[in-house]
């Protein structure tokens, strides 16, 4: 099946989430979305397959026929307002640091990396934005328990919180479809948009209601 993501919009055209192509055809299929084109036209599943596509479109090969990969849904019964803080966790300092470690500078895939306080908690830092980077196992065990200088270690750059989500300017790795740039104006770059992580559902992630039928 292609991917490449697909933006998923409340009731009220806002974006809250970017979700696999899997998972974005199990709602609009199930009649829980509707694709929505970027003149803010929307289509149940049935007339989006009946539309023509044209050459160089992705699409998505049944025995009875091909589809057109929606890139823009809209959630029909979802009228939550996405968030406007950045949270603070573990994937999303990845997503800053782009995977990078910041003292030796090498990209890492997750697995091989770790969370570092630059000033330690045991020496009163914080678990904040501006204290904690990505680190690669052996730089993350060369500095231990001290200051990067007492370590003789230098971060690349300082930390900061980001200035938009990371998943849009960072994380996501995917393309960022001509689609989606009518509903991420600049009024939504500082809105938080999670990448989907399939198949599990957390709590608080807006298309688990849907996924489970509720």
């Amino acid at each position: 099946m292609a991917d490449g993501g697909v933006l998923v919009l409340n009731s009220v055209y806002q974006a809250v989430q970017i979700t696999g192509v899997r998972r974005a055809f199990v709602l609009f299929c199930g009649g829980r979305a509707r694709a929505v084109a970027p003149d803010f036209s929307s289509y149940d599943f049935e007339n989006w397959c009946d539309l023509p596509y044209g050459a160089g479109e992705d699409l998505i090969r049944t025995p009875r026929r091909e589809i057109r990969i929606p890139r823009v849904i809209q959630l029909l019964h979802y009228d939550r307002l996405p968030r406007r803080e950045i949270r603070f966790n573990r994937r999303n300092i990845f997503f800053r640091d782009r995977n990078r470690c910041q003292y030796c500078g090498r990209v890492f895939p997750q697995r091989d990396l770790n969370l570092d306080h630059v000033v330690p908690l045991s020496r009163g830092g914080g678990s904040s934005w501006d204290n904690v980077v990505c680190a690669c196992l052996a730089c993350n065990g060369r500095k231990g328990n001290r200051l990067p200088h007492e370590a003789g270690m230098a971060l690349i750059r300082p930390p900061k919180k980001p200035a938009g989500h990371p998943v849009l300017r960072a994380g996501w790795i995917g393309p960022l479809h001509e689609q989606w740039r009518t509903f991420l104006d600049v009024a939504y770059w500082n809105v938080e948009l999670e990448e989907d992580v399939l198949p599990g559902a957390r709590e608080t992630d807006p298309l688990a209601a849907f996924q489970h039928g509720g």
